[in-house]
């Protein structure tokens, strides 16, 4: 399995694993459904052949900051609604305030 990376390389970077870590790269590499499942969650194609251990890092980092960029979104445009709905909330309460009563032309 060969993952394409779309962009020059910058940087290599030293990754500290733990055992558990080790584990789950493996079971990427060695089982179709999870790297089914990491290329769903990458956006990248990952082609079967020879599958670096580098490569597996890169995607499942690819798949990380896809879900960080997804959820930093999704609290955005829940702060934006919020906004919103409160100028909306308190330009109904302006508009009440400026409105005569319904009882100010009773005679």
């Amino acid at each position: 399995m060969v993952v394409r990376i779309q962009s020059p390389v910058q940087q290599r970077k030293s990754l500290p694993l733990t055992a558990e870590n080790q584990a789950d790269i493996s079971k990427v590499l060695q089982t179709s459904s999870y790297q089914r499942a990491l290329e769903e969650l990458s956006g990248r194609k990952i082609i079967d052949m020879n599958l670096s251990t580098a490569a597996v890092l890169h995607a499942i980092f690819e798949a990380g900051i896809s879900a960080i960029r997804q959820q930093a979104e999704r609290e955005g445009y829940s702060q934006i609604a919020a906004n919103i709905a409160s100028a909306e909330s308190q330009q109904k309460r302006k508009d009440a305030r400026r409105r005569k009563p319904t009882w100010a032309d009773e005679q």
